[in-house]
Parts: C-alpha cells; structure tokens; sequence
C-alpha cells in the first residue's frame, strides 16, 4: 500500500491541514493501492497564497529562463519514465506496454513541443513595422489552477504545465484523486528541476472540494479544467463571480464518416481508435458512420476487430486493452449498453458483464452495436467505455448533418479517397480538430474543441497564448 498524504506547497512536502484520507483502487483487481489526503479549504489556501506570491517573480523572469527549466524537467522526465509507467498503469489501469508508450510518451512529447513553440513566440514585439511607439507585450495571466482527469493523466498534466510554466504563470495543480500519484511523482520531478518555490504546486481533493474552492478563489486568476461537461459547467459557474479566465477541454461524441472508397485500413483503425484506453478518450471516433453501399460489410469487419481484441490486467505486457477506472465508471457503461439493447440497436459483438475469464476488475467487453440511430441514447452521450456505435447514411449532406446533430464538437474523422469531399467536410463539420484518412495532428497542433466540448485550445503556440494577457503599449522608447 503506498501511502501519500502530504502535499507539495511552496517547494516544499507539507501535511495536509484539514485533509480527510481517500483510498486509491487498483481497477485491474478492485483493491486498494494508496491512500492520499484530500485537501480542505485551508490548504487551497495555502496553495493559492504560494503561488500569488511567487507570481511577480516568476513573470519578471527572462523566458529564455522559463524555458531552460522547462527543458530540464523534461531531462528529469525522461530518466524517471519507468517510475511514471508504473504508475499510471497501477492507478488508472492503462495496460503497461502502452502506459510506456502512449501515456508517459505523451508528457515527454507536449514538453518537447512546448519548449519549440517557446523558443518562437514573440513575448514581446511591435505592432507594425509602422508603428516603432506601438508594443505588444504577452504576459501572464497569473495564478492558475489546473484540474487535470484520469483517464490520460501526464497527457493533460503536461499541456497545463509546461504552457503555463513558459508563460510565467505560477501555478496550483490539482490532479483527478482517481489517479493521484503520476502527478505526485511529476511534483518531484518539478522540485527536482529546480523550479523557483510557489510556481508549483499541488493538493490533491476531489471536485467539490478543492475544486470549487480554487475554482471559486478570489486569489486565483484562471481555472483550465479538463474533465467532463457537467463538471465544466460547474466550475464555470463557480468562476463567474470573480469574471476569472476559464479554459475548458471537455467530452466529446466524435463521428467517424466511412465512404465507400475509404482505404482497406479505415475500418481496422477506427474500431482500435475507440478501443485505445478502454475507450476512456474524450476524442474517441464512438459514432462510426458509415456509407450505406459498404455498410454491411464494415459492420461485420467491426465486430470481428471488437471481438478480436484481448482484455486483461495492466500489469500484464502485450497489446490488449485493461479496465475501466472505478466501479461507477464500469456501472455506467454497463447500464448504457443495455440501453443500446432496450432501444433497438443490434448488438453485433461484446455487450454486458465481464468478458470471460475476469470475475474481478473494471473490465468491459469491447462492444459494437450495428443499426443505430441519431435518436438513441448511444448515438447522443458520451458513454467512455469500449462501446462502438455504427450508424448507416446514404448521401454526403446527409451524414454531415448527422454528424454535426450533437451538442459536443471536439474531434470528427473523415474516411475517403476524394480530396475536395474531404476538404469540403474538414470546413463544414463542426468541430475543433477534424483528422483525415488516418492522419494525426503534427507536433504543435491545437487540441480543443467547440460547443459543449468546451473553449481554449492546448499545444503548442496555441497553449501557451492560453496562458497568457495581452497588453497594448503606446509610447514606447527604443532600447
């Protein structure tokens, strides 16, 4: 059992004040792995203190500065890649193999990408060649919480992280108290690369805790929370009364457009798309839409790809897919496939309970259902399990509109061999990010999305201007 109950504050390891102990499950074998200390209202405000008083420093300090310490936590991440593996394996049940791979690779990677993009941004520039008196200066926002999820932890940690550390922001970082101790081995790593006290720091607690108390702080001048949209909503509210920034990066019900002369893989890799990380991606393409002359034959290729795909404990090596993080998570998705079955749909592989073998664990069996209409319940929420869901449309006009009928807009996906219908859609759906034919966003591409998805937008230059002011200058002398 590991035990983590302190906080980090200040540059330094302190006791929680008013914290209450909440256990950390291992969802590949329901026991308990950890025990943390959620936080109270007095260490939120120790925290925020912290940092407000670290921030003048902090935005004084050269970027170039900024950056290079940006550049030794990532020397630092990498040599403790395993560590961080382990962990988000253990405590979310991301498979080890791909906790290497995909979700310690995606820290290394935004860091990587953030200390380019810095290197390049202006901080400080002319408004025109015109204008010799006229300067644009970009400095930060301030103090910034950031509330970060589980099912893809050092992903979202880093993209709020290394934005806001670039930008002079002083920070308090509150990870999702599912999957706590990536982000508190990340704060030794902070500590490690020598971050100046009170730029970072973290309390763990949960949403209506420390979460509305930094949402809601008087001291705190911009909330970036990614989680789901009734959260969002949520901490939007709480943040109203003192008109902080907040940045949202939330759910989503991607549809994935399937034409005729899509290529040989397309179907392959959309089903294993929305079976990456038990389907516990807010950008998963979970609306497969496909074009009615191959409808029949996608359907099946699906089912066998589902049927095909291997479940077991995130300890274990190889390439099959692990639980789902806690048991509500795993209670909600059951009770959604079965309203898939209630409603109409034809189940065509996996759907309720365990799949053999695994009496113990969070586990779901990878599901697709076939006839599914835009009016379902599957084809409408966010179900963030392995549940696929294959809709049939006849005409481009007809499966835009379709794909658009959702309140969410983060990701869509376009399948075809026709490069003005692709361009056509990739300007029509509504969306923040369309991916085409496989193709995935290059490095400083923005992620973020649109609608109930939320606003902002993370990565690369685009991320760090989230963190960011603008201030115009008039008057300025030559230096």
């Amino acid at each position: 059992m590991i035990e983590k109950r302190q906080f980090y504050i200040n540059g330094a390891w302190v006791n929680a004040i008013d914290g209450t102990d909440h256990q950390v499950i291992d969802p590949s074998t329901e026991d308990p792995c950890a025990v943390i200390a959620l936080g109270g209202q007095a260490d939120s405000d120790a925290a925020v203190a912290a940092a407000k008083a670290a921030l003048p420093g902090w935005m004084a300090t050269p970027p170039a500065e900024r950056i290079a310490l940006v550049e030794k936590l990532l020397e630092v991440y990498q040599s403790r890649a395993e560590e961080m593996s382990q962990a988000m394996s253990l405590e979310m049940g991301a498979p080890i193999d791909m906790a290497r791979s995909d979700q310690t690779g995606a820290g290394s990677w935004h860091l990587a990408n953030f200390i380019t993009a810095a290197k390049a941004f202006e901080f400080e520039a002319p408004l025109n060649d015109h204008s010799p008196n006229d300067r644009i200066i970009h400095e930060a926002v301030g103090v910034a919480a950031l509330i970060t999820p589980w099912n893809w932890p050092m992903n979202q940690v880093t993209l709020k992280v290394g934005a806001a550390a670039v930008a002079g922001c002083a920070m308090v970082l509150k990870p999702s108290e599912e999957s706590p101790l990536n982000a508190l081995l990340f704060a030794e790593m902070m500590d490690e690369a020598g971050f100046p006290p009170g730029v970072f720091n973290l309390i763990n607690g949960d949403g209506t805790g420390v979460g509305t108390q930094l949402s809601s702080h008087p001291d705190v001048d911009m909330v970036s929370f990614t989680g789901s949209t009734r959260a969002g909503k949520l901490i939007s509210k709480a943040a109203a009364e003192t008109l902080k920034r907040v940045h949202l990066e939330l759910g989503g019900k991607g549809a994935n457009l399937i034409f005729a002369d899509a290529d040989a893989k397309a179907v392959k890799r959309g089903v294993r798309h929305m079976m990456e990380n038990t389907g516990q991606s807010c950008n998963a393409p979970s609306r497969m839409m496909v074009e009615a002359p191959v409808y029949d034959r996608v359907v099946t290729e699906a089912a066998e790809i589902a049927t095909a795909t291997k479940v077991g404990p995130a300890s274990e090596p190889g390439r099959h897919i692990g639980p789902v993080v806690n048991a509500l998570q795993w209670g909600k998705i059951q009770d959604l496939i079965q309203k898939g079955i209630d409603e109409g749909a034809r189940l065509v592989a996996g759907g309720t309970g365990r799949p053999e073998g695994l009496n113990r664990g969070f586990f779901v069996r990878p599901t697709v259902f076939a006839d599914v209409t835009p009016d379902m319940t599957i084809a409408r929420e966010e179900i963030f399990g392995p549940v696929l869901s294959i809709l049939k449309f006849d005409t481009e006009e007809e499966a835009l509109r379709i794909a658009n009928d959702t309140p969410y807009g983060l990701t869509n996906y376009v399948q075809s061999a026709d490069d003005a219908r692709r361009n056509r859609l990739a300007r029509q759906l509504r969306s923040g990010m369309v991916e085409m034919n496989g193709q995935s966003r290059s490095a400083g591409a923005p992620f973020g999305g649109m609608k109930q998805s939320g606003n902002g937008r993370e990565g690369g230059s685009w991320g760090i201007a989230d963190f960011l002011e603008v201030k115009a200058v008039s008057g300025w002398a030559a230096e």
